[in-house]
């Protein structure tokens, strides 16, 4: 979508908070707008041409120049220039891997308000539909990752009841369930073995002790690759590349995705521009073991779904074919997929 014709203040405000996301801007910034435009739709909008015409715009909390000057703009009917500068210099275009976006039917790493993701399941759903998805797999942290208000088992299963119900409204959009469980230090899962065996998509990733040794984090993420219920490696060395930054995470990659060509766990290709994950060494291994793989936003706003435009031009780069990459089956077919890895 793009602002071709004049907005609402509320829809204008709305459509900067997704652009800004799709850049990866500051949390800051994005929330100044998020409260800008909660702030215009509780008003109303008669209220807000009431101040606008008095010049009384920034007298109404969590509104300043730059938001009021985006208010007034779209009152008078024109696009703001805040969002058309956003429109423009945010825009992702199609690159060498434009066959390969073309081939998604989905994705399967996705977050909501559920855990931190910054909008509720269905609005995220609706922006997959609006991308041209046929799903999307919704992956909440699990509980061990507080910080990120991660699933517990109760909550899970509270999910579960709303993305069925969801599913009902939105059909034949597919939202399917899932999640992002932690590994723990000893490479077990972060949630209960019944609810897991539930979900249609399990990914599962570390979040802690990223220092701990070659040896010991080898045979972390191996034990979790043989079980059963993990269908995919989520971003595999954790390295982060913007702000301080974080190291890449050290395991003997050849045991690693010895493990996943075995039990036929796909790799993640994390398409978030601060984690590029896996590196391109990494990703030129897991081709030789001739493993699957999984192109995924990691998104934790509607913006960020058209992450995946990034790692379908690292695939393309390394020559990796559509029938290698999970989420370009349908949604039937990866569920079948991932059931198969069941007990």
């Amino acid at each position: 979508m793009t602002a071709t014709a004049p907005l609402r203040p509320a829809d204008a405000l709305d459509r900067i908070v997704y652009l800004l996301d799709r850049a990866l801007a500051e949390r800051t910034k994005v929330r100044a707008f998020l409260r800008a435009r909660d702030v215009v739709a509780e008003v109303g909008d008669e209220e807000v041409e009431r101040l606008h015409a008095a010049g009384r715009l920034t007298e109404l909390p969590g509104i300043g120049p730059t938001t009021a000057r985006v208010i007034a703009e779209a009152l008078e009917g024109r696009v703001p220039s805040y969002l058309a500068r956003l429109e423009e210099e945010t825009a992702i275009d199609p690159g060498e891997g434009a066959e390969l976006r073309a081939a998604l039917r989905g994705d399967c790493h996705t977050h909501s308000t559920w855990s931190d993701g910054g909008a509720p399941i269905e609005r995220m759903a609706r922006t997959a539909m609006a991308l041209g998805h046929e799903y999307m797999v919704l992956t909440d942290h699990s509980p061990r990752l507080t910080v990120a208000h991660g699933l517990s088992a109760a909550r899970l299963r509270e999910q579960l009841d709303e993305v069925a119900e969801l599913n009902e409204r939105l059909a034949p959009f597919r939202i399917l369930t899932g999640i992002e469980v932690d590994i723990l230090e000893d490479g077990s899962l972060d949630q209960d073995e019944d609810l897991l065996a539930r979900l249609d998509v399990v990914v599962a990733s570390v979040h802690s002790k990223l220092r701990m040794g070659r040896r010991e984090m080898t045979e972390r993420m191996v034990r979790a690759i043989a079980n059963p219920h993990v269908d995919i490696l989520g971003h595999c060395t954790g390295r982060k590349m913007v702000g301080r930054g974080r190291p890449p995470s050290t395991f003997d990659a050849d045991i690693v995705f010895a493990a996943c060509a075995q039990f036929d766990t796909a790799l993640e290709i994390n398409c978030r521009p601060e984690r590029q994950d896996p590196p391109d060494d990494l990703l030129a291994l897991a081709l030789e073991w001739d493993l699957r793989f999984s192109i995924d936003t990691d998104a934790h706003a509607p913006g960020q779904m058209e992450w995946l435009a990034y790692g379908c031009d690292k695939a393309a780069r390394h020559g990796i074919a559509p029938e290698r990459i999970v989420n370009t089956l349908p949604a039937d077919e990866l569920v079948a997929w991932a059931a198969s890895h069941g007990p």
